[in-house]
């Protein structure tokens, strides 16, 4: 079934959750922001093989190699952000995006809408939050 989203749509609490329109915003919210995330390895990729370091001042040369440090760590992170939105993807087709993963609640359109790959409620985030660090306390 195609869905076609109005120009203006925003996932409301007056509508039942989850349903085809909101899956469709969030489906269409996350492939942007894949997209977004590819282009800018691209651009990362491009610049990095572009040549190699050509800074005679060692001060110089140090600098353009932690800024490429930054950039490699950002790309990786990156990397990690696409795979997470690839399963929010998934959990679209499936029909589970949107319910935590513990409680198998709905999450919420305010933290769907701040974070689209999200897998936990709040009080459930805050619980796994608790736990680790009460864990990493020990």
């Amino acid at each position: 079934m195609v869905v076609t989203l109005p120009p203006d749509y925003r996932p409301s609490d007056d509508e039942e959750f989850m349903n085809a329109l909101q899956q469709e915003y969030f489906r269409q919210k996350l492939i942007r922001w894949r997209a977004d995330l590819l282009r800018e390895a691209d651009v990362t990729l491009n610049s990095l093989s572009a040549g190699g370091i050509s800074e005679a001042d060692l001060t110089d040369r140090a600098s353009v190699e932690t800024d490429r440090a930054l950039e490699l760590r950002t790309r990786d992170r990156a990397r990690k952000l696409i795979s997470k939105i690839d399963q929010a993807l998934e959990r679209i087709a499936n029909g589970s995006y949107g319910f935590c993963e513990e409680t198998f609640e709905p999450i919420g359109l305010r933290r769907l809408e701040a974070r689209p790959i999200a897998t936990l409620s709040i009080e459930a985030q805050e619980r796994h939050e608790k736990m680790e660090k009460v864990h990493r306390d020990d």
